[in-house]
Order: C-alpha cells, then structure tokens, then sequence
C-alpha cells in the first residue's frame, strides 16, 4: 500500500480494493479496501515478535548482559487468546461496516436524522437502522496482556485509508478504520468525548477538539456531533480501555456512558470493544449487558490467568530461549513450576521474574538460573504484589475477592461464547502455535548449521561427514551453537569416532588449525576469555594455562633458597 501524509494529520495509505470471497462483503470499499482475512497460521506469523538473540552474547560483560535483558520484554508469544481476540476484531470490523456501506441511502438517512435531532441521545432506534455488529467485551486479569494483544492485532490494519475512486465513481473519503480511547479514570462522558475528538484531529488534521472547546458545548451536544464525525471519517471500529474507570464515576455516571455506547451501536452502527479488568463486571453485568443482548449479541471474552497446561508451556518455551547467563539452563518441569507458583499464571509477571533472576544470577557470579533463585527474586522484588499472589496459590476465595483486578468470582463462564462449543479447541490451537514456532527455531538451526559447515569446510573437511556427525549431535542434544558443532565435529573425526576418516584428513584439519588457530590459543586474552567460561578469574585461568609460576615453583627461587 501506498502511504500518504495527511496535512496536519498522520500516515494513512491510499485504498486498494480486493475481490472478496463472502458476498456480503463484496460491493463495499470500506472493506474491500481492508487486508485480506488471514489464516490462524499467517495471524501467527503477522503478530508474533522475536527479537534477534545469538548465544556469543553470553560471552560479553556482565554489565553489557544485564542491560540486554531487556530485549525479554519485546518478545510477544501468540496465544489461544489472541488467535481468538484478532477473529472477534476482524469480524466485527467488517460485520460493522455492511450497514454502512458509502453507496447505499442508509447512510445519508443517518446523516440528516442526527443534523435535525435537538433532543437527547436515546436508546430506541426509530430510523430503522439496524447494525449487523455489536462488538465485544474484553474482560481479563491485570498483567495478562489485553492491551499489548490489542496493539499487536491493530496494527495489522493501517489506521487511516483514503479513497479517491471507486469503480470509476469519484469517492473521496479519508476511512479511519479503528480508533483506541482510554476511559478517563473518573469516569466521566465529556473526557470521553474530548479524547475521541483530539485523537480524529491527530489522525485527520481536523479541528473538532477547539471546536467544542470554543462553543463549550454539552455532552449531549458532543454526543450528536461525534455521530456525525463517526460517519464522516467512517469509523470502523472504536475500542474503550480501561473500562474499570466506570467504577469511579458519580452517581448515575456509569449507567449514561454505557448509554452512549448502546447509542453509537444502535444508531451509528459502529462496533464498539470494551477493554478492561473484572473490576468492571459490577457495572457491565447490569442493564447494559440486557441492552446490548436485546440488539443482538458481540461475542464476549472473560479471560483469566493461564493454567499450568500446554498454553503455559507454551509461553515459557518461547521466553526460555533468551538466556543471557555465562551457563545455559535448559528448561526443566522444576523449573517451570518454580516460575508458575511464583507467578500464578500472569503472563506479565512471567517475563519480570525470568528477567530479575537473569540479572541477579549475573550480578552475584552465579551466572546460571535455578529453581532457588527464581523464588529468592520473586519473594525480593514482588513484594507488592504479595498478597495477591498469595491468594490465588491458596484459592481463598475470600482473599481474591478483595483485589477486584484478579477477582473472577462470580464470573458466569457459561454465559459467553468464547467458552462454548462454537470456541475452537484451545488446546489445538496451542499445538498450532507451538508447531509456528518450532520451524522459526528450526530455521534458526539450519543458519548456524549452515555456517558452522562452512568453517569445517575452510579446515578442509568433507563437508557430507561433518553434516553426518552434526546431525547426530543435534539429535542427542538441540541446544548446539556454532562453534559447539564445529569442535564436536573436529574432535570426532580425531578420536575416531567416525568411519572412513583417514589419518590424511586428520592431518589436512590439524595443519590447518595450527596456521589459523595455534597462536590465538596461545593468546592470554584468548586464555582468560575461555577461563570466563568456566567461572574462573583472570588470574587463575592464567595461572592454570602456565603463564604465572608460582614463588616455590620458580627455579631461580630455589637458587636463591
């Protein structure tokens, strides 16, 4: 797609319609201007993210290591739950704008029933509109990844499209195709208001924002407007996070913004998804959630922490892999359990455990990842999340209830759709993920594989034997880099381990490594960097490598005794 800078404005990108498979689809340039629908498989691919990480780098300082640590927290591991949150957003975003399709009369009728109204935004839909989308509700604990699984299926869509033409029509529309508010945390509908005009002003480069601060016009004033910008900027899809803020509104407060949501769907046909903790099930589980039920119903998602299963292995394999201590760890089931009993399950905590204990085992020299460190950091550095923790270890009810942010009592799982028949198999999804993600580590193995044959190669090496031994290496142990398949090859073809390695070939390798390689060997920086390996101090890898004699072993010494 081509991208264009709107004055005043942000990037968007200029329209490219696609022939479309389901024929509600098809004759509508708000969608047809959309992606494609994607497959889980290519959702996988689109929004997971691996940074780059070679082993060597456990090499460097520690003081270098520890800041690299960081890079733990860019790593986003698709899960079950967000396979199933990009379905949801792509179906309601499409489903929205059917009945809002630019050629149809529909559309205009919206336009001057809002311009004519005078009295206040209401419920009932007497124009005849009926929207085909309700959008959802996104429930789920704090720490598990709502707003970063939203950002991630987002930006899969470009935010802004503008069209010129259509089938040789003049169409000329700037498609604002999602827009993300934050309920203001007092809950109150003019702040929701003034966010949604000040983010269409930085997307569009318009001026509604001063506009309504200079006539100081009403919430019920603000309420018409925004349906009129809704439809003019064809909003595809409009998510409110944070909705717990609701909670702290003035009395009667909650109950009208929940209004206007019903309003924005009933009248304007815009999906709306509401994001946030199980601290706003007490409002949504009112007259709201009746509302929106008789207009149809979105699909919720109530989503709680992960359970000790294939999900959870699946995230801790993903993260595991990013190891920066001088030792590689494997990942063992005590150390798995040692990470989800000090997290219970929170995907957030997850990655601040894993990444305290890196640090600390480099800081102290221990440069390795146990099971007691893991649970040292986690009672050191999670202290303030204590409590919490500690109540969902022991499922006392009674305790959870106090933290409305992880509380899920109540919860009638039953009652949404993401918990029926209709849901597919989360565990086979999981298998899925997992399968994506072991042919990204095995891509990553035939590169070093690759390299590492090229420097047997330059030693002189059949290049159809080293692959033979490497591949039985591999499939003794996978954790292999580089340099740990070209010594095993070198060091098989010497002990003989191999057959058919004539002593002509052996001594081509040796010869070569005496030319490239024996003074390295002999280097003192060589020397220490090999001792660091090994856990030991300069001074004592020198030592043992013949460099420094001691006073009782020095023959001049002697003389001198």
């Amino acid at each position: 797609m081509k991208e264009v800078m709107i004055p005043s404005g942000s990037i968007a990108v200029e329209a490219n319609y696609k022939e479309q498979v389901i024929p509600d689809y098809k004759g509508n340039p708000l969608i047809e201007a959309l992606p494609n629908l994607l497959s889980p498989h290519e959702v996988i691919e689109k929004i997971a993210v691996y940074p780059e990480y070679h082993k060597s780098e456990r090499q460097v300082e520690g003081y270098y290591r520890i800041h690299m640590i960081d890079r733990l927290f860019q790593v986003f591991q698709p899960l079950p739950m967000n396979l199933e949150l990009e379905r949801k957003i792509s179906r309601a975003l499409r489903q929205g704008y059917i009945s809002r399709n630019p050629f149809d009369s529909k559309l205009a009728q919206g336009f001057y029933k809002d311009y004519y109204r005078k009295d206040s935004i209401g419920l009932v839909n007497k124009g005849g509109f009926y929207p085909s989308s309700l959008g959802f509700t996104l429930i789920g604990i704090s720490g598990l990844g709502k707003t970063s699984s939203l950002e991630h299926i987002l930006n899969m869509y470009p935010q802004v499209i503008i069209h010129s033409e259509y089938r040789g029509i003049p169409f000329s529309v700037y498609q604002v195709v999602w827009a993300k508010l934050e309920c203001p945390y007092d809950g109150s509908i003019k702040g929701l208001l003034y966010e949604f005009f000040s983010e269409i002003d930085r997307l569009l480069g318009s001026n509604y924002y001063q506009k309504v601060m200079k006539t100081k016009a009403t919430a019920d004033a603000m309420m018409t407007m925004m349906n009129q910008v809704v439809r003019n900027c064809s909003l595809g899809i409009l998510i409110i996070d944070e909705i717990q803020h609701l909670n702290m509104a003035k009395s009667g407060g909650s109950e009208k913004m929940l209004n206007f949501f019903v309003n924005l769907v009933n009248n304007v046909g815009v999906p709306v998804i509401l994001v946030g903790t199980p601290k706003a099930l007490r409002v949504l589980q009112g007259d709201f959630r009746q509302a929106r039920r008789g207009s149809g119903s979105g699909g919720d998602m109530i989503c709680d922490r992960l359970q000790k299963d294939d999900v959870w292995d699946l995230l801790v394999d993903s993260i595991w892999h990013y190891q920066w201590t001088r030792k590689e760890i494997p990942l063992t089931d005590e150390i798995s359990n040692a990470l989800y009993e000090e997290t219970q399950g929170v995907p957030d905590l997850l990655k601040k455990v894993y990444a305290i204990a890196q640090a600390y085992a480099i800081s102290i020299g221990k440069e390795e990842i146990t099971p007691q460190i893991i649970k040292k950091v986690a009672k050191e550095n999670l202290k303030l999340v204590q409590p919490m923790l500690t109540a969902l270890k022991t499922n006392n009810m009674r305790e959870i209830a106090k933290y409305d942010d992880i509380c899920m009592a109540g919860v009638d799982f039953n009652d949404f759709l993401t918990r029926t028949k209709e849901s597919i198999n989360l565990d086979l999804r999981a298998k899925e993920i997992k399968k994506r993600q072991d042919k990204i580590k095995q891509k990553s193995f035939m590169e070093e594989k690759k390299e590492a044959l090229l420097k047997l190669a330059a030693l002189g090496v059949d290049v159809k034997k080293a692959e033979k031994i490497i591949d039985a290496m591999v499939s003794k142990n996978q954790d292999l880099g580089i340099d740990d398949m070209v010594k095993g090859v070198i060091e098989q073809l010497r002990d003989g381990e191999v057959g058919g390695i004539g002593e002509k070939e052996i001594g081509k390798i040796e010869e070569s490594e005496s030319g490239r390689n024996a003074v390295n060997l002999l280097d003192i920086r060589t020397v220490v960097e090999e001792g660091k390996k090994d856990n030991k101090s300069a001074y004592e890898a020198i030592k043992e490598s013949g460099y420094i004699i001691s006073f009782e072993d020095d023959i001049f010494a002697k003389e001198v005794i």
